[in-house]
């Protein structure tokens, strides 16, 4: 089943999820408002059954606490629903009204289903490769962009799998409660992992997957909690220097942000990698108390550009008249 509606705490927060789904429907509502309790269950349930990973999402935004966002948008009643398309509004429901709300929601639905985004136990991306959460509109996974052969990977556990392991096409291996293959990168000495990913072209990133399924056990690794990520970077850097480093981006992630995948759908700050040539991506912990982390899968989002070439190799005095 896939998760409720997002709870909106910040501007930045609302503006990063309209960007990440092609279709948001924001339930604007008050703690005082009574028409507002009535229809809560409802809205909670079309969330958790209609939701799709960048494709269909829902949303919360508390009017007294975020008084910027229902200023932007006009929001004088409670409740309001509005429908984002690309970010912009193009439905509006106002009051306790469920049967216009799921109306809507279910057009929605079909539109995305038709466009064939809706996924279920995984989704698929060019060429039938498996993605974890469904790619944003107008953009592209670029993850056959990578140089696996010039990856690599530090604290790696050698009993797992190697760094190929996280650009594999097939679905993760770990969806298999019956499973005993360790189709996944997972961490050694502590809950850091370091890679290193070169690209065969300038790219533009725009969204990074990370898939990491939860385990079971004692001794279970943990999902990343906190990643940096670094840029343009010539090599890989080391753990030292990657903590005392001011990284391109830093995220958290919470329990909230993993998809029913197992997959995390991060939207980058795209206006500071349009020019890509490699990134490191540093688990600097996990997300809880494990002394392991887990990583099954990643996938970039973005725009390739052309591929580099050698060139010619020409030798000196080959020019006429030399």
């Amino acid at each position: 089943m896939a998760q409720g509606p997002t709870e909106i705490t910040s501007s930045q927060q609302f503006k990063d999820l309209l960007r990440s789904s092609t279709l948001v429907v924001a339930d604007f509502y008050a703690d005082w408002c009574a028409p507002c309790k009535q229809i809560a269950p409802v809205y909670e349930s079309l969330a958790k059954s209609l939701s799709r990973p960048g494709a269909l999402a829902f949303a919360k935004v508390n009017t007294e606490n975020n008084s910027d966002i229902s200023a932007q948008y006009h929001v004088t009643a409670l409740p309001t629903f509005l429908v984002f398309r690309g970010g912009k509004v193009e439905d509006t429901v106002q009051g306790a009204d469920p049967t216009k709300l799921k109306n809507i929601v279910q057009k929605l639905l079909s539109e995305v289903e038709s466009m064939g985004e809706a996924s279920g136990s995984g989704g698929s991306g060019s060429g039938g490769q498996w993605l974890g959460a469904d790619v944003p509109r107008g953009y592209r996974e670029i993850t056959d962009e990578v140089e696996v052969r010039n990856c690599e990977i530090l604290n790696a556990d050698e009993d797992a799998g190697t760094v190929k392991t996280l650009f594999e096409t097939q679905k993760p291996t770990g969806f298999e409660k019956a499973s005993t293959s360790r189709d996944y990168v997972q961490s050694g000495a502590d809950d850091q992992l370091l890679l290193y990913i070169p690209f065969q072209s300038t790219v533009k990133l725009h969204t990074l997957q990370i898939t990491s399924l939860p385990a079971e056990g004692d001794d279970a690794p943990a999902r990343p909690g906190v990643v940096r990520l670094f840029i343009n970077r010539p090599q890989n850097m080391d753990f030292s220097e990657a903590d005392d480093s001011e990284p391109t981006q830093a995220i958290e992630l919470g329990p909230n942000d993993w998809n029913a995948n197992g997959t995390a759908n991060i939207p980058l700050r795209f206006v500071k990698f349009q020019k890509t040539n490699t990134v490191i991506v540093y688990v600097q912990r996990g997300d809880g108390e494990a002394e392991t982390v887990r990583v099954d899968r990643l996938r970039l989002i973005g725009e390739a550009g052309a591929k580099r070439e050698m060139g010619k190799l020409q030798k000196i005095g080959d020019e006429p008249g030399e």
